[in-house]
């Protein structure tokens, strides 16, 4: 069974971390817009709380932390008691990290790399903060990453780290469109729809999953990689969207783009997939010598973050991560 699971999660990864319909748009206004309002907790205070936060979980005591009273934690959507989940296990500072700063939402994120009983494990934490008070603690815990991925986990890419120079950026609504257009692109199968930079690379789960120019030996499933799916992986940003291999994705709960760092030019998403299983094979289109490819897994849903560097406009850096959950779930934040 578990190694069912992994199959089915590395296929979902392999395929993209994909979105839904224009529809959700609308929910994702309302959930994702900010209050243009005097920061109280400016991009130092936002990082200066997610290292606190770093620091608590790997001591296994919350006790310093400036929690609000009413303070709501999930690990993997479900609504737990501070302590619980990461907190018993963590035993390793993370090593690959990318943080993220929202002072107009007064929210911050960090993508990172740690390890929990010593194994290790991929991690996104987003903290809200309001009146210098932490009122919300999101956690998704990846915590199966195959050993042949991890290489892409030790570093971050530059891009994802570098400041954007000003005369480079993009004002925070466009980048939350941005973000949203790209799930657009995967929804109707156009690579058309999103500002794709040249240059653009996709990872997820350490999988690079775009321009693969020397393809992994092992496939999803840990079998031999197929010639189809090699063909698939060589694509870029953009013309992996056309080719038809998003069909057996049914729907996107909601996006949630809600950290937009200006400075770095990061959106940090937080969607949830729906696999409702119907679709049995993939009809692929534009790639020679494939036709089609099977759908092995039935109903499941999948929690994601998906992290956009967004640089004059346009995408080029895709950071993803996600965790298997059952089909139906909600993220618990709705």
């Amino acid at each position: 069974m578990r190694k069912q699971h992994l199959a089915i999660a590395a296929i979902s990864v392999l395929m993209c971390i994909a979105f839904s319909t224009p529809a959700d748009a609308t929910n994702v206004g309302k959930t994702a817009t900010a209050v243009a309002t005097t920061p109280s907790c400016d991009r130092d205070c936002l990082r200066g709380m997610i290292d606190q936060y770093l620091a608590a979980l790997l001591r296994h005591e919350e006790t310093g932390l400036p929690l609000a009273a009413n303070v709501k934690f999930t690990e993997n959507t479900t609504t737990l008691a501070l302590g619980d989940g990461l907190w018993v296990g963590a035993s390793e500072a993370p090593t690959f990290k990318i943080y993220g700063m929202d002072p107009v939402a007064g929210q911050a994120a960090i993508f990172c790399v740690m390890k929990e009983f010593n194994k290790p494990v991929i991690v996104t934490i987003r903290l809200r903060v309001q009146n210098r008070k932490i009122t919300e603690i999101e956690q998704i815990v990846r915590r199966d990453p195959r050993p042949e991925d991890l290489p892409n986990l030790v570093t971050p890419r530059p891009g994802l780290l570098q400041i954007v120079p000003p005369t480079e950026r993009t004002p925070r609504e466009k980048m939350r469109s941005i973000a949203n257009a790209y799930f657009d692109s995967i929804a109707k199968g156009n690579g058309s729809l999103a500002p794709f930079a040249d240059d653009c690379v996709r990872h997820e789960n350490g999988v690079q999953t775009t321009t693969v120019t020397t393809p992994p030996e092992k496939g999803p499933d840990g079998g031999p990689l197929s010639p189809a799916m090699s063909k698939l992986l060589a694509l870029g940003c953009h013309d992996s969207m056309n080719t038809g291999g998003w069909t057996y994705i049914s729907a996107i709960e909601t996006r949630r783009p809600l950290i937009v760092d200006e400075d770095k030019g990061l959106v940090f998403a937080f969607p949830m997939f729906v696999h409702r299983g119907k679709v049995r094979s993939m009809k692929i289109t534009g790639v020679p010598g494939v036709d089609a490819l099977p759908i092995s897994f039935g109903p499941i849903n999948m929690q994601a973050c998906a992290v956009f560097k967004i640089r004059s406009g346009k995408i080029h850096e895709i950071e993803a991560m996600g965790f298997l959950l059952p089909y139906g779930a909600k993220n618990g934040w709705e």
